[in-house]
């Protein structure tokens, strides 16, 4: 995967990057595998605006992904390499021995043709095969990993994501997550070897305020140049700092200020993130 530049025949385009592509292999998703995905613009069930500043943008067909990898010791080979619109990584359609197909999560280096297997016991230590944390060995990079047994995968998998094993101690590995948080998971809890694809999405420069309105994002306006009525940053005469803490529209703090009320999942923390 490489990151391309533009030439600078308009001013938008002279910052401008985007990605090679080089790795994908169809541009035509699997179409049972499709289904509608509405927008919402941000709004609730009551119609009222509970995300600020989305709207707009493409629209998109969802491409239903297997993170349960509920398929067990079945082989299966990767057909095609796709772009999802859904989502930062790359996905894989994967034709099983059964006949049926369904997409996965593509992890790095994985290529058309290889094979792929998910299963409740000891398989090769290749990216894409899918086992619980109890038969992955110490130090592995993993990815689409569950929280829960059964749930499906919920930690890492966005574009070039990783969790790695750091420990087994009883019935729980430590893993030191995406944020550098090392959490204890149960070992019946499955894992896909490998680090997710697509690991240049982070260095792609947008260039212009219409490509994020593609995505669906509108303008992120400042509290400070709302009314008082808006935000709590707002009003002043002139241009005013906020004269308080940043704070959300709500009133509540927004740097350095902890939000997080699960206690009951308290225990499982080994360590918090650094950040």
């Amino acid at each position: 995967m490489g990151v391309k530049t533009y030439r600078p025949t308009t001013s938008s385009l002279r910052h401008r990057t985007g990605l090679t592509y080089e790795e994908l292999t169809t541009s035509d998703p699997y179409k049972p595998l499709l289904q509608p995905l509405k927008k919402s613009g941000g709004r609730n069930s009551r119609g009222r605006i509970s995300i600020r500043f989305r709207g707009g943008g493409h629209k998109r067909s969802y491409r239903i992904i297997d993170f349960k990898r509920g398929k067990i010791d079945i082989p299966g080979e990767v057909e095609t390499i796709e772009y999802d619109p859904n989502r930062s990584a790359f996905i894989s359609l994967i034709k099983y021995k059964d006949g049926e197909r369904r997409y996965i999560v593509t992890p790095y280096n994985l290529a058309v043709g290889q094979i792929v297997v998910s299963s409740d016991k000891q398989v090769d230590i290749l990216p894409g095969n899918a086992m619980p944390l109890h038969f992955i060995p110490l130090g592995t990079v993993v990815h689409n990993l569950e929280l829960k047994k059964g749930k499906g995968g919920q930690i890492a998998k966005s574009a070039g994501t990783s969790a790695q094993i750091l420990a087994k101690e009883g019935n729980y590995a430590q893993i030191r997550m995406p944020s550098s948080e090392i959490r204890k998971i149960h070992l019946d809890c499955r894992a896909t070897v490998g680090e997710v694809s697509n690991p240049d999405h982070q260095n792609v420069s947008i260039g212009k305020a219409g490509r994020t309105r593609w995505k669906g994002r509108r303008p992120h306006v400042r509290g400070t140049a709302m009314n008082p009525i808006d935000h709590p940053h707002g009003g002043g005469e002139g241009k005013a700092k906020g004269g308080r803490n940043p704070v959300s529209p709500t009133g509540q703090p927004t740097k350095g200020f902890k939000t997080r009320k699960n206690k009951r999942t308290q225990k499982f923390i080994v360590r918090r993130r650094s950040k």
